[in-house]
């Protein structure tokens, strides 16, 4: 109960720590929301008025109190450009973005562990670096160029999926589903590369333990061996890379959502820097943080299944 209380504190500490970075990051920042609203010809008094309503006349401590105060309970703010709640705006392009950053990691997940698990067990073979060269070039292909290659092949060429667009969910889970296969491939694909080394590597080294030997030399399948003794330790290592990758997703999807002109967060802040509509860079800054630590907070929680061990460390 201890490490999971310790773990718990150490979240809250970081969610508070992310939250005054970000708001003390866009005070610094040049650049005036009245003038950008009213514009630089605009009369002193409205400046001034809005400037107030805005709460810039408060000292830096009571602005912060107030804006973490209001972000506790769902109120980012409103958005200068589209005069909307910036939570109303993430409700909106959330569904997008987070059914990409879905099927992305599964996407990830289902490509890169049989392929790594493949390579290790036959380790300098020819299935081995042929596995080892389709990792090296999903690495090396950045992820908007992977989606332009999809596009052309399967969209243009093939006719087997739509360029671009997005079908709600409520309107068609089918098409909606459809529309999302190419930008997770092209998403997911680099970083099913990174992972499939990382298993690779992850299991040679549990593959040469002395409990594997034992597991063989009581006469145990290779397929129980390998999937039930050496996988599950080997995935420590995997599960911490993977959590970042999530962190990856949510940025990356910046320029995927470009490239398939998907309405999601990625566009959604990419027209918030555009117009320097700096509550909504805020609140869509403060919500992805909170989502990498998050992310690291289930990570380390996944840690004590696959090893009790590590809670009493």
């Amino acid at each position: 109960m201890e490490f999971y209380v310790r773990r718990l504190l150490t979240l809250i500490a970081s969610l508070l720590g992310i939250s005054l970075i970000t708001f003390l990051v866009f005070q610094v920042i040049p650049g005036d929301p009245a003038l950008l609203v009213l514009g630089t010809e605009a009369d002193p008094a409205a400046l001034d008025a809005l400037r107030r309503e805005f709460g810039m006349h408060l000292p830096f401590h009571t602005r912060y109190f107030n804006w973490i105060s209001a972000a506790v309970t769902g109120d980012l703010g409103r958005s200068i450009r589209l005069g909307k709640p910036v939570t109303e705006l993430l409700a909106q392009r959330l569904p997008v973005t987070v059914s990409l950053a879905a099927f992305s990691i599964l996407f990830t997940v289902l490509l890169s562990l049989p392929l790594g698990v493949m390579a290790a067990v036959n380790r300098g073979t020819f299935k081995d670096y042929g596995i080892m060269l389709f990792a090296q070039m999903g690495i090396a292909i950045p992820s908007f160029w992977a989606g332009i290659l999809l596009i052309l092949l399967f969209a243009v060429k093939l006719r087997m999926f739509s360029a671009g667009g997005f079908v709600p969910w409520q309107e068609n889970a089918y098409l909606a589903f459809k529309s999302l296969v190419l930008p997770s491939a092209a998403l997911g694909l680099q970083r099913a590369a990174i992972l499939t080394r990382m298993v690779r590597s992850s299991m040679l080294e549990t593959l040469s333990m002395d409990y594997v030997r034992t597991a063989r030399a009581k006469g145990l399948p290779e397929r129980t061996v390998v999937y039930k003794h050496a996988l599950k330790n080997a995935m420590i290592p995997v599960i911490t890379v993977l959590g970042l990758h999530v962190a990856g997703l949510i940025a990356g999807s910046i320029i995927i959502e470009q490239v398939f002109s998907l309405p999601g967060m990625g566009r959604l802040m990419l027209m918030a820097i555009s117009y320097r509509d700096f509550p909504l860079i805020q609140g869509l800054v403060l919500f992805v943080a909170s989502v990498v630590v998050i992310m690291n907070f289930v990570v380390d929680m996944t840690y004590t299944l696959l090893d009790p061990r590590i809670r009493y460390s």
